[in-house]
């Protein structure tokens, strides 16, 4: 089901919850007081599992994205927006995983859209994932995703500045 007007809680400077808008409100205004949790399935490769967005998304439509992406709702901690995700759009279990914080950016810090957590999943098979988030996967070295990237190849905001924040020297030589 798509939720484009969810409510979220819209945080201060130090990720305090200061009160709570609609989505859609929060897209208007182009704010970036509120909290998203992204993770990347990566491989024993070294390969991450990158997806393109469906075409009827509200933002994005057609992107290249992170593995698993979403908003946290209001009354939700960022764990508790990782897991609802996960089982969301890739019919995985928080509990099962071999799972880790890769770290935690601020929009002022980093100049990325939102506060958030992004992870990282250690996974050797393409997840089953929900076919009207996403429409097609690969299975790309972060070098290769980012000369993909430079290339022109339409992606999220924020994924291009992800993947060199926590594998820019990952598949380097």
């Amino acid at each position: 089901m798509i939720q484009d007007d969810e409510i979220l809680d819209i945080v201060d400077e130090n990720d305090c919850v200061v009160g709570q808008n609609k989505r859609s409100e929060i897209y208007r205004q182009r704010l970036c007081n509120f909290r998203v949790v992204n993770a990347f399935v990566i491989n024993s490769l070294g390969q991450l599992w990158i997806p393109r967005r469906s075409a009827h998304k509200s933002i994005f439509p057609l992107c290249l994205d992170v593995s698993m992406g979403g908003h946290v709702e209001t009354g939700e901690t960022y764990e508790d927006a990782l897991q609802r995700e996960l089982k969301e759009e890739l019919n995985l279990e928080l509990n099962i995983l071999n799972i880790r914080l890769l770290g935690y950016l601020t929009p002022h810090q980093y100049q990325v859209s939102a506060f958030m957590k992004v992870f990282e999943i250690k996974l050797d098979c393409s997840p089953e994932y929900n076919k009207n988030d996403f429409i097609e996967s690969f299975w790309l070295l972060p070098d290769d995703l980012i000369k993909w990237l430079y290339g022109g190849e339409s992606a999220k905001s924020d994924l291009l500045k992800l993947v060199q924040i926590f594998y820019k020297n990952l598949s380097s030589s």
